[in-house]
């Protein structure tokens, strides 16, 4: 509602800091990798805590592909930062504006990298990512996302500001804002109407502050993760919390980079993961046992990223946060809680066999 001062101040307060730390971009070369490896390697050393891959990762994204090294960065903001750090949020938003802005300030290499130093070194909460996966994927809450799919947008904000669940407050959220907006697989499309929404929520005693970074937050990145960002915010106030480190399973390298960036989103992680399944592992024999032909690849994606994608360095407990956090890992592909955990169990103790096929893969695709 008023945005434009609330973030006009934001960018100077991002200005002021820029100004007085700066790090050298020499020390930071470029790695031989793809747009989607880098954006893979900065937003999963981000996660971890990792600087100079980080850093390396914006070299690289700078040299190859500067449009998605920012778009990224917003992204990596709600999905990663989340209400851990409301501060690193805003200042990364408020650097999203445009180049001139950013040559203003430093220029694109020193906005980037104190803002990635900044996310890298700050407490992380993935719920909002937790969020948006049990929102479009978990079974049980199918039929809120068929009923609530064409009601009106005031009955749509009666449901986001009640005390129904939160994942039914979300679909709510996500058909108010819209599907044309920010598409999803799982719901059915309907146009919305965003930003009388978030005026909405405004009104209805949200925080303005926070609803305005949200705002834009989704016009740079049109990503749910922001809208749901608010609700998120709203509930986080609520409770008590702590910060604990996540188990970070062994890591090797691979190629140029550590293992961990090649998954799912990586042409490389895609290949590897497909070998895996054809392998003798328990891992392949769990999925050929349990799993049809044609989930089996799925499954193993989503599993890999909650063993070891999703792993970060300092990470927010909270209650709504660590119930979002077990159904996304447990309960959202439909399985017993007990056998997904199962199939996370192995998968975590096989990583230096999927470590040594990403090696194969790498060797006979050279770049």
């Amino acid at each position: 509602m008023n945005g434009p001062n609330i973030l006009d101040h934001l960018r100077v307060e991002l200005a002021d800091e820029v100004t007085s730390q700066r790090l050298d971009h020499k020390d930071f070369p470029t790695l031989d990798i793809s747009p989607w490896a880098a954006m893979s390697l900065l937003q999963k050393s981000i996660r971890r805590g990792q600087k100079t891959w980080a850093l390396r990762a914006v070299s690289t994204l700078l040299a190859i592909s500067p449009e998605r090294l920012w778009r990224r960065l917003g992204v990596i903001a709600f999905e990663d930062i989340g209400v851990g750090d409301f501060d690193a949020i805003s200042l990364t938003i408020s650097g999203l504006k445009g180049k001139t802005l950013r040559a203003e300030i430093g220029g694109e290499w020193v906005v980037a990298a104190h803002l990635v130093t900044r996310m890298c070194r700050s407490v992380k909460c993935r719920a909002a990512d937790d969020l948006t996966f049990v929102t479009e994927m978990h079974p049980t809450y199918e039929r809120a996302r068929l009923n609530l799919t064409f009601q009106p947008i005031p009955k749509l904000l009666d449901t986001v500001c009640s005390d129904r669940s939160m994942i039914e407050r979300a679909v709510a959220l996500w058909y108010a804002i819209g599907t044309s907006r920010c598409p999803s697989p799982a719901l059915r499309e309907r146009k919305g109407d965003p930003w009388p929404v978030l005026d909405a929520l405004c009104v209805r005693g949200y925080p303005n502050t926070v609803v305005e970074v949200a705002r834009e937050g989704l016009r740079k990145t049109n990503c749910i993760l922001a809208p749901f960002f608010i609700l998120l915010w709203q509930e986080c106030q609520q409770t008590e919390n702590t910060i604990v480190p996540d188990k970070v399973p062994a890591e090797s390298m691979v190629g140029p980079v550590p293992g961990w960036c090649l998954d799912m989103h990586v042409r490389e992680g895609k290949a590897s993961i497909a070998r895996l399944l054809d392998t003798q592992s328990e891992t392949a024999r769990w999925l050929n046992n349990t799993m049809p032909s044609n989930k089996r690849r799925k499954v193993l994606e989503i599993a890999l990223f909650r063993v070891e994608s999703q792993i970060v360095d300092q990470r927010l407990h909270w209650p709504l946060g660590d119930d979002l956090r077990r159904m996304a890992d447990l309960e959202a592909m439909g399985l017993e809680p007990a056998r997904m955990q199962e199939l996370l169990d192995l998968l975590r103790t096989e990583l230096p066999l999927l470590d040594d096929l990403r090696r194969q893969v790498i060797n006979s695709n050279p770049r």
